[in-house]
């Protein structure tokens, strides 16, 4: 028996059998689906909780809308700035974002990979599925689940502390 949760309103499948070439890190939030949505569609919020522990994001700047791009910058002590952009290509209210994403330089520059986050709810929790993919190799991909990770966590963190309710 599957002990997994039945997640309502997801387009990617947690339990789904992955590729070398694929990320996925799913999170349950203590927070409404349209409050973590708006946490992605808003750039001041955004910039609050994007970049991994350790950083702090300089910049965050958008047009959120299919075909919009998006440019953001993280700072950390250790690597200095990290400038990453790309463009939306799906957005689906309370549902599902997805956007390219390349780093400006570093091991990864230049190359292009696709972000899907997809919101659903189960057991009174929004289920966030973030799934990225391709990456060249395994330790590519390897070397950005703390990133993301911490990333997500600090989203989290951001969302719980808000309100119930309080997208503002």
């Amino acid at each position: 028996m599957d002990a997994r949760p039945e997640v309502r309103g997801a387009a990617v499948d947690p339990g789904m059998p992955l590729r070398d070439d694929e990320l996925l890190i799913v999170r349950a939030f203590d927070a409404p689906r349209g409050l973590i949505f708006r946490l992605w569609e808003d750039p001041v919020h955004r910039a609050n909780w994007w970049a991994p522990k350790g950083c702090r994001c300089t910049h965050f700047s958008h047009d959120f809308r299919e075909g919009g791009a998006w440019r953001a910058c993280f700072v950390s002590e250790t690597y200095g700035e990290n400038w990453q952009g790309g463009v939306y290509r799906e957005i689906d209210r309370d549902r599902r974002i997805a956007f390219t994403f390349v780093w400006d330089e570093g091991p990864a520059g230049g190359v292009e990979t696709l972000v899907t986050v997809t919101f659903g709810e189960a057991n009174g929790q929004t289920i966030q599925t973030f799934h990225q993919t391709p990456f060249t190799s395994v330790e590519r991909r390897d070397s950005h689940i703390t990133g993301w990770s911490t990333l997500i966590d600090r989203l989290q963190a951001y969302a719980e502390a808000r309100p119930q309710g309080d997208p503002s």
